[in-house]
């Protein structure tokens, strides 16, 4: 297979699971990313069985599984506390894996970039695409800095607010609101936490992940008509002014809170990009092509796998047109299902449906992602 010279531009999990997965193909695999520190920031994610099979094809799962949390199921339960059903997490048994888990996101992130650099990638921070121009069969781009490069591929893996579907792409929509904001806070993880749990039937959706032996994170989705913008120093007054309503555990995270919970808030956006998502030499996976809310815990395991079949099609022998084609021909239904049903999921939590019509579009969710991708 002849080598090929690929730019990936961002270095969040999906550009950094394609520069892993593509290098073990031979290719010479140069990744940049805005940050000059190349930092992440937030607190915890909840991470799914499928995403947990795509780290695994990545060769990091046991780096996962020694510093994060992986486990199996989702206990439901009402706002006292009281413990009402456990969701199964669907796993096929010939892949090995557990069906969920949970880690911090500076530690997900320190297991891949150390696999980057392992590879041989070629990284380069502080920079962004100024621009770029397509031939035949290779792109020519101009970087922020203004250095030029000719590559036979670009992989826009530079999130929501992707520059490279701006420049591909100039008509796609904008990322909307969705009407929720997601709440996240550290925490000592307490014993009687030992798997994933919903807290349904309040006003809001609220969830403990565990992320390690002694840490979880609480997450809560709050409804609101517009996005809110509030001063750091106010977020764990606020929060706990969210839990008020709720008791047992809920409720006395809500009391305890503090900066020292190192808390976000940010609001859930996103849209359906129609496909094809590239153009030429030039495609985007992940955030850049299907962003969704986090309802279904899958975008940062949707953007392994878009790393992981782009490889294998670029792998079989295929020229990049096909494999482009074929990539898309096996990720379209998927994605879509997944940026549809959550976004689902978030009306219906929004409208204070049952608990069973929002765990049930969950569960049939997470059934169909554990089928081969």
């Amino acid at each position: 297979m002849q080598q090929k010279k690929i730019l990936v531009v961002g270095g969040g999990v999906g550009g950094m699971s394609a520069a892993i997965a593509l290098s073990r193909l031979g290719h010479a695999i140069e990744l940049i990313d805005l940050d000059p520190h190349w930092r992440v920031y937030g607190a915890g994610i909840t991470i799914t069985g499928p995403t947990l099979r795509a780290f695994k094809a990545l060769g990091v799962l046991p780096e996962i599984e020694a510093q994060a949390y992986t486990g199996t199921g989702i206990q439901v339960c009402s706002t006292d506390g009281s413990r009402l059903a456990v969701l199964p997490t669907p796993v096929r048994p010939e892949d090995g894996i557990p069906g969920c888990g949970g880690i911090m996101r500076p530690v997900l992130h320190k297991i891949l970039s150390q696999r980057v650099l392992a590879a041989g990638v070629k990284v380069r921070l502080g920079l962004s695409v100024d621009s770029f121009e397509q031939g035949t069969a290779q792109v020519d781009v101009t970087l922020s800095d203004g250095s030029r490069g000719t590559y036979d591929l670009v992989i826009g893996a530079d999130g929501l607010f992707s520059r490279i579907r701006s420049l591909l792409f100039p008509d796609a929509p904008a990322p909307e609101y969705t009407g929720q904001s997601a709440w996240r806070a550290q925490l000592p993880r307490p014993p009687e936490i030992d798997r994933r749990h919903f807290f349904l039937g309040g006003p809001y959706k609220v969830g403990l992940t565990p992320v390690s032996k002694d840490r979880m994170y609480m997450f809560l989705l709050e409804n609101s008509p517009e996005k809110r913008r509030l001063p750091e120093a106010s977020l764990p007054q606020e929060l706990e002014r969210l839990t008020r309503s709720y008791g047992g555990i809920i409720r006395a995270i809500g009391q305890s809170l503090s900066a020292e919970n190192t808390i976000v808030h940010r609001p859930l956006e996103a849209f359906l990009l129609p496909g094809p998502w590239f153009a030429g030499r030039v495609l985007l996976i992940g955030d850049a092509a299907h962003p969704t809310t986090p309802q279904l815990a899958s975008g940062a395991g949707l953007a392994a796998e878009d790393a992981l079949v782009l490889a294998e099609e670029l792998g079989d022998g295929h020229d990049i047109d096909q494999a482009l084609k074929r990539y898309m021909s096996r990720r379209y239904a998927r994605c879509l299902l997944v940026v549809q049903n959550s976004l689902e999921i978030g009306r219906r939590e929004q409208a204070g449906r049952p608990i069973a019509e929002q765990t049930t579009l969950v569960e049939q969710s997470l059934k169909v992602l554990a089928e081969p991708i």
